[in-house]
């Protein structure tokens, strides 16, 4: 379907690739990886022909119908959800166009007949449009729409909403729904699970699983590709390498082949050394000439094995914290209302009573909207509770990172001041070594936060939190923005945190490896269960 052949891309003297081959044949789910910047979007860039490579070819033939997911959604408006959804059908959208134009024309004819030869043209013309979109999906292009819109947690009660209406995140799921509906052979998919939630990452995985087309996407979140792909095509080190397998096998397969290449480098590196001290030792002997010559032309031939770069990730570890009391968080018949603009109310929850304890890693869960950002603001006193007490146990310190924390910081502050200003008393040194484990360094920690991607700045936030010792981490959709080496070391740094946690996510990896208690937030009510994510499954 889709073929690479000896593929070479580069801007200006950054060389993504070179000489890279791969295919993507039908029903394929790969996994497109990689480090940020390594070239997985201009991959997609060049298959759409966004893009042209400097060298090699790409070809796919013209009756495929490619669906192209990215993270600009580009404008929206004049439409509703739903007609916006099927306004992306493409041929489907024209036929169906064709057909009321051809209909009207039949209607029409009764007022003004046409000739015999110019109504069975039309007839003609009418019939193969209509078995067309019959073919295509026509006929349940609507409920297609709607059941797309909905898996996303777009409901009925959306469906007729202006689309401009709906807000950044939202109109993500709108355009995904749109590429989705269409049906393609093919479907390229940059990051679609950011911006859903649980529930919707969910019903995408199944949609994704029973597709009968080929699939090559990236994503951050490791328990979604895995449950999904069957290869891998990783893009880094200036190559792309197949691999088969999920994403579990891709780690292992990485680790034993980078194993072999130290290996055949140390070999080499120990072949090549015996050879120069012999070079070096007989060069001047006349006796040996011919032997130093021929030993000279045999390491000009050789290639030398290279060892890539290591790749730069995050290195942190929470500082030791000072010890909290047993009783961390406690809280009595907590309720919270929000009142709306027309002069009502809406119950985010009520009644709730529990303890948190002195190293309890909890998962609080619920379905989009169900209140648990809400939650995570009352019991750290960001926002007052309707009704009910909420209070942190003894020499409670709290480091509290919100979806909405990367609008806190300050657009017009370099990266250095807006950590410094958290810690004013803290040594050059100790900042400089603190951002540099966040990977900012050398004249990097000047730019301004207002130049920097969504995962840097998540990165400056969380090196914010980790600039004061801090023994209760609240923690709203931290791996917002970082993709899948990042998360992994933000899991690690969680696990080894010798503290309490209370973490919103819609990582599962993240939560089947982090939870120790469960508080599932439904429908006005909060539910606690005891023991890991996975024996909440079990559960409900």
């Amino acid at each position: 379907m889709i073929h690479f052949t000896q593929v070479s891309k580069q801007y200006g003297s950054q060389v993504l690739f070179k000489d890279a081959s791969f295919q993507v044949s039908p029903q394929d789910k790969i996994g497109l990886v990689g480090p940020n910047g390594a070239g997985k979007t201009t991959v997609f860039r060049l298959i759409m022909r966004e893009e042209n490579p400097d060298g090699g070819e790409i070809s796919l033939a013209d009756r495929f119908i490619v669906g192209y997911f990215s993270q600009t959604v580009g404008e929206m408006k004049g439409r509703s959800a739903l007609e916006e959804v099927k306004s992306g059908a493409g041929r489907v959208s024209h036929l169906a166009n064709e057909l009321n134009r051809m209909e009207q024309e039949l209607q029409n004819s009764s007022d003004s007949p046409l000739s015999d030869e110019a109504m069975n043209k039309l007839l003609e013309r009418y019939g193969d449009a209509q078995l067309e979109f019959e073919q295509r999906g026509g006929y349940d292009l609507d409920s297609r729409a709607k059941t797309v819109l909905t898996g996303l947690g777009i409901g009925p009660a959306d469906y007729d909403r202006p689309v401009e209406t709906f807000s950044g995140g939202w109109k993500m799921r709108i355009a995904l729904a749109k590429i989705l509906t269409l049906s393609p052979d093919i479907l390229l998919m940059d990051e679609p699970t950011n911006h859903l939630d649980l529930e919707s990452i969910l019903w995408l995985e199944e949609w994704l699983i029973g597709f009968k087309g080929a699939v090559v996407m990236t994503s951050h979140d490791r328990e979604f590709m895995n449950r999904i792909v069957s290869r891998i095509i990783e893009v880094a080190q200036k190559s792309i390498t197949p691999y088969s397998g999920n994403y579990e096998f891709y780690l292992k397969e990485r680790a034993i082949r980078k194993d072999q290449l130290l290996a055949a480098h140390q070999k080499q590196q120990e072949m090549l050394a015996k050879e120069e001290e012999f070079i070096a030792r007989f060069a001047a002997r006349a006796s040996h000439a011919a032997q130093v010559q021929s030993r000279v032309k045999k390491l000009d031939k050789i290639e030398r094995i290279e060892i890539p770069a290591e790749e730069k990730t995050i290195h942190f570890d929470f500082p030791t914290p000072p010890r909290s009391g047993n009783d961390v968080i406690k809280m009595e018949n907590l309720a919270k209302t929000w009142s709306l603009p027309d002069g009502a109310t809406q119950r985010v929850f009520s009644g709730v009573s529990g303890m948190v304890r002195r190293l309890d890693k909890i998962a609080v869960i619920g379905v989009n909207g169900a209140g648990k950002s809400t939650f995570l603001k009352v019991v750290c006193n960001q926002t007052d509770p309707t009704e009910g007490t909420t209070a942190l146990g003894a020499n409670v310190k709290v480091g509290y990172f919100s979806q909405h924390s990367l609008e806190v910081l300050n657009p017009e502050k370099t990266i250095y001041e807006e950590v410094y200003d958290r810690i004013p008393h803290a040594s050059i040194g100790f900042v400089r070594n603190l951002l540099g484990a966040f990977l900012f360094s050398g004249d990097d920690v000047y730019k301004k936060i207002s130049v920097l991607s969504g995962g840097e700045k998540s990165r400056v936030v969380l090196a914010t939190i980790l600039a004061q010792p801090v023994n209760l981490l609240i923690l709203d959709e931290p791996t917002n923005h970082l993709d899948i080496r990042s998360r992994e070391v933000l899991l690690k740094a969680i696990q080894n945190f010798d503290g309490t946690v209370l973490l919103v996510s819609h990582d599962r990896h993240f939560l089947k490896s982090i939870a120790t208690r469960v508080f599932e937030v439904d429908q006005g009510e909060l539910r606690a269960y005891e023991g890991s994510y996975e024996h909440f499954l079990s559960k409900v």
